[in-house]
């Protein structure tokens, strides 16, 4: 399945409001989202497996990838095609061996410290953040800014050459193509896309404001 970063939404129950989350990927995906992960911090590992597939199956036949936040488990388990590891996760390499060669596996990047391990191993994308500040993540960084993404942006790019870089934390329809301008290849989406009432429309006027044209 193809990779592509530039719209990429994380489809977390914390944000669902008791809506289905598989209902709300596929909404996405057909308002242009090119990328869906599926994070939840605070699920058990068996529902995490039973919504990771739900959440493939309504993604079926979209061309969309779903990808798994931390866990290498569930994504073996639910079928999806790969994950998303953070500094503190399962080592690059590992998930790689255990995934496989044609599994996508992405990585966080928050700091030119953390690019030698990045380049060292093979990864599909890096994703920079926090770009802005934001609600759905306890634990963020204090944020980069415009200007430090556009820095940490052009080291990446010295250390992973044509890897894909996306951007993440607090990206909405009004600065998304300020994200886009600063570097990125894409930006990753909470609650601009999945806040939504309307998450079709959402997505859609995402990809509005960064220049791209929607889906028909």
């Amino acid at each position: 399945m193809t990779l592509d970063i530039l719209l990429y939404g994380l489809v977390d129950p914390q944000i669902a409001r008791g809506r289905s989350l598989a209902e709300l990927a596929r909404a996405a995906a057909k308002g242009g989202a090119t990328l869906i992960q599926y994070r939840a911090k605070e699920a058990s590992t068996r529902e995490m497996v039973r919504e990771a597939r739900a959440i493939h199956a309504a993604l079926a036949g979209t061309g969309v990838p779903l990808l798994i936040n931390d866990r290498v488990d569930v994504a073996l388990a639910a079928g999806a095609e790969g994950v998303h590891l953070g500094a503190d996760d399962m080592e690059l390499a590992d998930a790689r061996r255990l995934l496989g060669e044609n599994a996508i596996i992405g990585a966080t990047l928050g700091e030119a410290a953390e690019l030698p391990y990045l380049a060292s191993a093979r990864i599909d994308y890096a994703c920079v953040g926090p770009v802005f500040a934001t609600q759905h993540k306890d634990d963020a960084d204090i944020p980069l800014g415009l200007d430090g993404y556009a820095a940490l942006r052009r080291q990446a790019a010295e250390a992973l050459g044509l890897l894909p870089v996306g951007a993440i934390a607090g990206i909405n329809a009004s600065n998304a193509a300020s994200v886009m301008a600063a570097g990125a290849d894409g930006v990753a989406v909470i609650g601009a896309m999945f806040g939504a009432d309307d998450v079709e429309g959402a997505t859609r006027a995402l990809r509005a404001a960064m220049g791209v044209s929607p889906p028909r």
